[in-house]
């Protein structure tokens, strides 16, 4: 199976480097789990990074069950941020540049750590003593599977369906405000686009983010200091194309902006 895996990682890889999409992993080997994805997303990563990326943190996805009914897929996914994912607020990302074939922006609180964390047995209220600061954050999710027409074990391969993201300027301290309660407004083009409320991540961002850090805990990844971590859509995605410009503001949190160009 681990030729498999390696021959599939390469497959993903390629497919990234190219903007070219793949067949649905799972419809041509039926056989895989989800610790099989898992370990193609690594050998993925793997070949990321020895072409010059380096980790800077994680994510959880397809938490929320507007994206789980969205995508038919009705698990959270998991997967690695690197450098070169990462946007400044207000960027005009090129999709030939940056890489992206079919994406999706959605928007989202980003976590970033001032401490380690190695689950299982982390709690939401762990993650919030060890966050220095949220902020307000644009992922553009994107697939190399056609058309979206994926399973748990497509996007945990696919290192959780990444693309790139953009994190807002101002930073809070998550302990000032409730996170679960607040509210989120994303414009698309100057338009209002969707809505969103904290608690629409498995009840409290900070319990995604417990649920990520447990389960990567499990393949012995930790959280290390200084790691962002984004912790799942707050409202539907939408589909993004050259031209689209994306606005969001969280309550208490900030502002956030993308634009996206040919």
């Amino acid at each position: 199976m681990s030729e498999l895996h390696k021959q599939l990682a390469q497959e993903l890889f390629d497919a990234q480097n190219k903007r070219q999409t793949v067949a649905p992993l799972i419809t041509r080997h039926q056989e895989l789990t989800i610790d099989d994805a898992y370990q193609i997303s690594l050998k993925t990563l793997a070949l990321r990074t020895q072409a010059g990326e380096t980790i800077i943190g994680k994510k959880i996805g397809v938490t929320s069950e507007p994206v789980q009914k969205m995508l038919n897929v009705h698990q959270p996914d998991f997967g690695f941020l690197t450098n070169t994912m990462h946007y400044a607020d207000g960027s005009n990302i090129s999709l030939k540049e940056s890489g992206l074939i079919q994406p999706r922006a959605e928007g989202e609180i980003a976590f970033c750590l001032k401490d380690d964390l190695q689950g299982p047995g982390i709690t939401a209220e762990q993650v919030l003593a060890a966050t220095e600061w949220v902020a307000p954050c644009f992922e553009v999710v994107d697939s190399r599977i056609e058309d979206w027409n994926i399973t748990i074990v497509d996007t945990v391969a696919d290192n959780a369906s990444c693309g790139v993201f953009v994190i807002g300027e101002q930073h809070t301290d998550p302990n000032t405000l409730d996170l679960a309660k607040v509210k989120m407004a994303v414009k698309q083009n100057g338009q209002p686009a969707v809505t969103g409320i904290g608690s629409a991540v498995q009840g409290h961002p900070a319990q995604a983010v417990a649920w990520l850090a447990n389960t990567l805990g499990e393949y012995g990844i930790e959280f290390k200091k200084g790691e962002i971590i984004l912790s799942g859509a707050l409202a539907p995605l939408i589909d993004a194309k050259a031209g689209d410009e994306f606005s969001m503001e969280i309550e208490g949190l900030g502002t956030c902006s993308v634009s996206f160009c040919n």
